[in-house]
């Protein structure tokens, strides 16, 4: 039996309500042959704005639908926070933590991002949780002394069991959006090195970073490399299902 591939696609700030719905009216016929697949699964990460037909068209299509950030206090003073209350009301079952946007453009300490991950796993919900290095960093050997900081501020308080709920998400900050993408070697070697790291040989981690249907087949052959977290790609039923395809194929 071939491995469980996770299709997460990371929508950003695209698609509006109504945007929303129009992609689900092109999606769900394009999905159908691939519904039921157990070898995979398939989410969909909106803006808040776009929660409500999101979880109405990935409830119909039977796929994991999640929310971008959260705020780690359950309510108070936080203005234009959201909280993990009002993300539960639409039945939001996984959220993104950590992603690159938010440390590097919204500061996002990783203080804050540990928070984060542990009250979403207090609510019982699944963090995907988001490391990765800058172009800089990689080009002075620092690689893996980033990603040892980030995995470790965000694991080392929680328990095994914590720790193996988590979705853990390898994206190299110069590979996002740009065109440029980590080699499958190159892949390959992180997100081994993270299990490792991680210590649990069963844990989900996915590659992000301009991941689409003409390199997917190498990147999600490589043996560390449970799935991709999707960008620019998902944002059209056709390119972020060809992924999958192209996979299999």
């Amino acid at each position: 039996m071939s491995k469980k591939i996770y299709l997460y696609g990371n929508w950003k700030m695209n698609n509006t309500f109504s945007e929303t719905e129009k992609f689900f009216e092109t999606f769900t016929p394009a999905y159908e042959p691939l519904k039921g697949d157990a070898n995979l699964e398939v989410g969909i990460f909106a803006p808040f704005t776009s929660l409500w037909p999101l979880s109405q068209g990935a409830k119909k299509n039977g796929i994991v639908f999640g929310a971008q950030n959260v705020y780690y206090e359950a309510k108070g003073a936080f203005t234009g926070e959201i909280s993990i209350p009002m993300l539960k009301e639409y039945d939001v079952t996984h959220i993104i933590i950590g992603h690159s946007e938010r440390r590097h453009i919204f500061l996002e300490s990783d203080e804050v991002i540990a928070k984060k991950v542990k009250a979403v796993l207090d609510a019982g919900m699944i963090p995907v949780f988001c490391y990765g290095e800058t172009l800089e960093e990689r080009e002075s050997g620092n690689t893996f002394t980033v990603m040892e900081r980030q995995l470790k501020s965000a694991i080392d308080s929680l328990t095994p069991e914590e720790v193996h709920k988590i979705i853990y998400a390898y994206e190299p900050v110069w590979a996002i959006g740009t065109g440029k993408t980590a080699t499958p070697d190159q892949a390959e070697e992180v997100c081994a090195w993270s299990r490792k790291l991680i210590g649990d040989d069963g844990a989900v981690i996915l590659y992000g970073g301009s991941v689409k249907g003409s390199n997917a087949k190498e990147l999600l052959s490589m043996k560390d490399i449970d799935g991709a977290l999707v960008g620019g790609a998902s944002l059209k039923p056709a390119s972020f299902l060809e992924i999958y395809t192209a996979y299999k194929g």
